[in-house]
């Protein structure tokens, strides 16, 4: 599947929907449909995508929270999964775009390549859904249960490409002051 088409999908309208991205190609993907106030890149916190989507759900219990991430990235933050599934957030899911390769640092395979499966470890940890997705039907269905209770994690299978690049903001305090004033927060 194409990583750009399913991110679009995943997004249609997506309304007031809280975004965190993951490092690199999960932020180019996600930029790369025009920028929002309601997105959260995050960069140089390899790992943390999940983890940062956890305190944003906690801290806002009224907001769908959604997390876009790499399956580096994810493998990196594996162990998040467990605290995640304890602090059970009812409106947080996260989107692993699976290519099973570290397309950060010259494409060598990851550890999904090799056949570790982030939905079963998922599911394993307590996620009230965990699931894959390898066509489009199935990123339409991840889209359409944004509202089911949670935490959901769906690992996205893609195609293993190097696409070009589509940088979103790399200040982090302006991207931490636009994000604070979208959720009608004071920005310092």
């Amino acid at each position: 599947m194409d990583r750009r088409a399913a991110v679009a999908a995943l997004l249609q309208d997506r309304g007031d929907t809280l975004v965190v991205t993951g490092l690199g190609s999960p932020s180019y993907d996600v930029h790369a449909l025009g920028d929002h106030p309601g997105n959260y890149y995050l960069w140089g916190a390899m790992g943390s995508a999940a983890l940062v989507g956890l305190g944003l759900a906690r801290a806002r219990p009224d907001a769908r929270v959604l997390v876009i991430t790499g399956d580096g990235e994810q493998l990196m933050g594996l162990g998040g999964l467990a605290t995640i599934a304890v602090a059970a957030p009812a409106h947080l899911t996260i989107a692993v775009i699976d290519n099973g390769h570290f397309g950060e640092t010259g494409m060598q395979t990851s550890h999904t390549g090799f056949g570790i499966a982030l939905d079963r470890v998922a599911a394993a940890c307590g996620f009230a859904v965990a699931g894959v997705a390898t066509d489009m039907a199935g990123v339409a269905a991840i889209r359409a249960g944004l509202s089911a209770p949670g935490p959901r994690l769906h690992v996205i299978k893609v195609r293993a490409e190097n696409l070009p690049r589509s940088l979103p903001p790399r200040d982090a305090v302006f991207i931490k002051n636009r994000f604070r004033q979208h959720l009608g927060l004071a920005t310092a």
